[in-house]
């Protein structure tokens, strides 16, 4: 595979909708997320919305004329949200870590490669390219500790557990990108 990984806009993202929906069926419609095809068109409907937030980044993986992957982030707000899965993480963290590592920071959102492109390092340079402008290294992201393929990924690719899901795999983690200077500071797990 050929692929060209490129950082577009936000909005030039969305000109690739046919192929992101593909990927993202491709991606989280299989095990351990299991998502319906509803969820790719509530995905693209999101993205439109959240390539208008501060320091959104995106970058595309094109095989000739064939999306295999893309990648978002932006600059995680202070205060760091309440939504979603970010309490979990919050009080895995504590109020002084989630601070000093996660607000202000680089945040990968979203990576998802398909199939046919796996294993041709296309994720790796797709997180690398929403990654490496940031000078001071501070990126991170969370992902379902259930996803242990996709924890293996980020850990080959330099991130660092900063918190440790359940055994149970019902709840998310927080890494740290290869460059952040906290990533030492991760709590190990017992």
């Amino acid at each position: 595979m050929t692929a060209a990984v490129r950082v577009v806009p936000g909005q030039r993202l969305l000109s690739y909708a046919d192929g992101v929906r593909g990927v993202y069926r491709d991606a989280f419609g299989r095990p351990p997320w299991n998502e319906d095809a509803g969820r790719a068109d509530a995905y693209l409907d999101r993205l439109a919305s959240d390539a208008g937030r501060p320091g959104f980044i995106a970058a595309v993986a094109v095989d000739g004329d064939t999306v295999c992957g893309w990648a978002t982030a932006w600059t995680t707000p202070d205060p760091f949200p309440a939504v979603r899965c970010y309490p979990q993480i919050a009080a895995a963290l504590g109020t002084d870590r989630t601070q000093d590592w996660l607000c202000g920071a680089r945040e990968v959102d979203e990576l998802a490669v398909a199939a046919q492109a796996r294993g041709t390092g296309v994720g790796a340079r797709l997180l690398h390219a929403v990654t490496a402008d940031r000078a001071d290294g501070r990126c991170w992201l969370l992902t379902a500790a259930r996803a242990t393929d996709t924890l293996r990924f980020y850990e080959r690719a330099g991130w660092t557990a900063a918190t440790h899901p359940s055994s149970s795999g019902t709840s998310h983690a927080a890494l740290l990108g290869p460059r952040h200077p906290a990533r030492h500071l991760a709590p190990r797990p017992l």
